[in-house]
């Protein structure tokens, strides 16, 4: 647990593993998903934007080194990182030919001061010969895989167009796990029909699935998404920032401490969101957690039994 938080912070570990400030570098290396290629669909998720969900600020002009030294400048002035981890964020990371993923991922790696990567993916995505090769790849650097679970419950996952099972999930985490992979699950929470109980139901889940890291998303509405069209129709309410910050504190409490926090909130980007505006305060929203958690007496895994 960090001794400044209340909960086990991805950016702790990295100090405590590195020595010195680590930063995230988000790539966009051209991928595309079986969502939105043809593979399984074209519509994409409800929720998805059109450069894939929480990829703005990308300098897609760039090839990915360039990508990762125009970022390490920002960084570098923005929170004296001294080292970079290579960020695979937009669209689906490992949905392409085995060949592709290693010249990008190698391309990545040679730039200096990056130590290690972050691949996010769905679990759709992830045939054997690849996990076999990121298993071989992470004993050479600091390596993550990403999974886009986003809700543990079917109906749900049918409702936003995900065109995959939480048994895909499920079979993704535990043959990632098998290899070794250190694996962060990504969940949203106010998807549209769960109740605060199945919300919180995805922290047993995640407990039980034994991932490596969890990141928390608040359910953002995009303009140009489907989901815009049901907000402007009224069919959509979106958490209200007290009530989100609630609940990511009860999620907190009913999660094994030993798994890293990499993400508590997000922001959709100014130019392209709709709601909630109060999202694009993210610092004020960290802040609120905190304070919440301090008030409570409460950290990560305090609901657990011993």
């Amino acid at each position: 647990m960090s001794r400044a938080k209340r909960y086990n912070a991805f950016s702790e570990e990295l100090k405590r593993l590195f020595g010195c400030r680590v930063q995230r570098i988000s790539v966009d290396a051209g991928f595309s998903c079986p969502n939105r290629d043809g593979t399984l669909d074209t519509q994409g998720c409800i929720f998805c934007g059109g450069h894939g969900s929480g990829s703005h600020g990308i300098p897609r002009d760039l090839a990915v080194a360039g990508q990762i030294e125009d970022g390490k400048e920002v960084m570098r002035r923005k929170y004296k990182a001294e080292r970079f981890i290579a960020y695979f964020q937009a669209y689906s990371n490992t949905h392409a030919p085995l060949a592709h993923l290693k010249t990008l991922y190698a391309e990545a790696l040679t730039v200096p001061d990056v130590v290690g990567l972050i691949i996010a993916t769905r679990p759709d995505c992830l045939p054997d010969e690849v996990l076999d090769y990121l298993r071989d790849l992470s004993l050479q650097t600091y390596l993550w895989l990403e999974l886009g679970v986003q809700s543990i419950h079917d109906r749900t996952l049918a409702f936003i167009h995900r065109r995959h099972d939480y048994g895909c999930s499920v079979d993704a985490i535990e043959r990632a796990k098998a290899r070794g992979l250190r694996v962060c699950a990504h969940v949203i929470l106010g998807l549209p029909g769960e109740t605060g109980e199945e919300m919180l139901a995805m922290a047993g889940e995640l407990n039980r699935l034994r991932v490596d890291g969890v990141k928390l998303h608040l359910l953002h509405v995009m303009k140009g998404t489907v989901l815009a069209e049901m907000y402007g129709r009224g069919e959509l309410q979106v958490l209200e920032r007290d009530e989100y910050a609630g609940m990511v504190c009860d999620f907190l409490e009913r999660l094994d401490a030993r798994i890293l926090i990499h993400r508590l909130t997000g922001d959709g980007g100014h130019d392209n969101l709709v709601a909630p505006l109060w999202s694009l305060k993210k610092f004020e929203i960290l802040n609120l957690i905190d304070a919440e958690l301090e008030r409570r007496g409460t950290h990560q895994g305090i609901r657990l039994s011993p």
